[in-house]
């Protein structure tokens, strides 16, 4: 039976959870507060304690895929190599987060996240843009990218690995296994920087 105080830890991120689970059975459009709250077992007023409405639930989730996402390019980017090996390796843990949190993906670009109404998010999502911008920037000055704007040369490789992120969550690449989908996402990286130099 839902109740008022929730003893389990953190609601917030219970309500998160449940809300994730409800997108991967239902889709974004698809699920309430009140089904969030019934399966975090609170009263349909709790979920308002956090979320003034839907849309800062998914915000939130938007916030926590974002931040996530940009852990996993950095961890990606560390190991040892040319920046133009971290460039493409971040490319890679790019695509293999979408393939193994869809339903973040999908809400993480398929929110609206205002500045002013979700400071977090858009924040958590710009962090995450920032970390490429820096791949890129390494490449140039490596002289491994060509002198472009570092906008530009960051947003055609952002377009390159969300292009092949959202069809191969979608299937439609035919690949018969995530580390066929990775693989080719090295190579279409490698491509894109050699036509790049």
């Amino acid at each position: 039976m839902a109740h008022d105080s929730y003893h389990h830890g953190d609601l917030r991120a219970a309500l998160v959870a449940a809300g994730l689970e409800l997108i991967r059975e239902v889709g974004a459009e698809g699920f309430t507060l009140r089904e969030v709250a019934r399966r975090s077992n609170v009263s349909h007023a709790a979920p308002y304690r956090h979320f003034r409405d839907k849309s800062e639930l998914t915000a939130a989730i938007a916030e926590e895929g974002f931040t996530l996402l940009a852990a996993e390019m950095r961890r990606a980017a560390k190991a040892a190599g040319t920046p133009r090996q971290r460039l493409v390796r971040a490319g890679r843990a790019y695509v293999h987060f979408a393939l193994r949190r869809p339903e973040h993906f999908k809400v993480m670009f398929a929110a609206r996240l205002d500045a002013e109404r979700h400071p977090a998010a858009r924040r958590a999502a710009d962090d995450a843009f920032a970390g490429l911008v820096s791949l890129v920037v390494a490449c140039q000055e490596a002289k491994q990218l060509r002198d472009l704007p570092r906008l530009t040369v960051a947003r055609i490789a952002w377009a390159q690995v969300h292009g092949i992120a959202t069809l191969a969550s979608g299937g439609q690449f035919q690949l018969q296994t995530r580390a066929a989908v990775l693989a080719f996402a090295e190579q279409a990286m490698e491509s894109l920087i050699e036509g790049l130099r």
